[in-house]
């Protein structure tokens, strides 16, 4: 198993070209929120466009435009009822605060079928724990981002978390996807690599913290890291925010919102 450090993530991090411009930064899709959970998909969208994504569109119900128009002006809409052009994207993330009612199941469905480089979080992973016959329709390196609940929901009960990582590792390679089983030392692998991550503390153990992630890795693969790549940049990035972010806040006081505001502090530190 390897270490996520410092040495790892600058093996891996592409330094941004002062010639560029947004197109060369990928189009991020967040499909996320709804009328009782907009501080995921709020969440989500401003962690995406801090890790870098060049654009940010990400799908709403169509009551929820000015919720979003007035917290993040950077990104652009696209409305639930509407067909969605995968095409567009490089990078797509779904899940955080979706609900898990037959339209939401019926949208995890077509965008397992549709999509490309594929963030699955929160309430689809749910969704796809309740329907296991899609596991074989999931997209090549897909990235799934359980925390121990969600993954016991996908692949059963376990009472450790080396039988989880012992699944994990077995599963991501039966299924030729990228597990992210979040926790204390959050874990990934592809089924053939194994990494363990070295950033982040318990002031991470509140909600909003995966909606964040969720929207980090997506970014990051709109911007042409490969799913494994993505997931260890974005697993990184947000624990070391974290941990900058106890330098103005405790464990107990800081928010999500204040980790999503480090990120910046975080690429500085990767840079140096």
């Amino acid at each position: 198993m390897k270490t996520i450090d410092k040495a790892l993530i600058k093996s891996i991090y592409k330094k941004r070209n002062e010639n560029s411009h947004k197109g060369n930064y990928g189009h991020a899709l967040l499909i996320a929120g709804s009328k009782n959970k907009m501080g995921a998909a709020l969440i989500a969208s401003k962690a995406c466009l801090r890790s870098g994504t060049g654009l940010l569109t990400v799908s709403i119900h169509k009551e929820e435009r000015n919720t979003l128009n007035t917290f993040l002006p950077e990104a652009m809409l696209s409305f639930r009822d509407k067909p969605i052009d995968f095409s567009l994207f490089l990078g797509i993330g779904i899940g955080p605060g979706l609900e898990q009612n037959k339209a939401s199941q019926k949208l995890v469905h077509s965008v397992i079928l549709k999509a490309k480089s594929l963030v699955i979080d929160a309430d689809a992973l749910n969704i796809l724990a309740k329907n296991q016959d899609w596991f074989s329709q999931l997209p090549k390196n897909a990235v799934l981002t359980p925390h121990p609940k969600e993954f016991d929901r996908l692949f059963g009960n376990h009472v450790s978390e080396e039988e989880r990582r012992s699944t994990a590792i077995t599963k991501a390679k039966n299924l030729n996807c990228v597990i992210v089983l979040k926790g204390h030392k959050t874990f990934i692998t592809n089924g053939l690599d194994t990494f363990e991550n070295t950033t982040g503390n318990s002031g991470l153990a509140k909600g909003g913290s995966g909606d964040a992630l969720t929207g980090m890795i997506t970014a990051f693969l709109a911007q042409n890291y490969t799913c494994l790549e993505a997931s260890i940049l974005g697993v990184y990035l947000h624990g070391l925010a974290a941990d900058i972010t106890l330098e103005t806040q405790s464990k107990e006081s800081m928010l999500i919102t204040d980790v999503i505001d480090n990120i910046g502090f975080a690429f500085q530190k990767i840079q140096e």
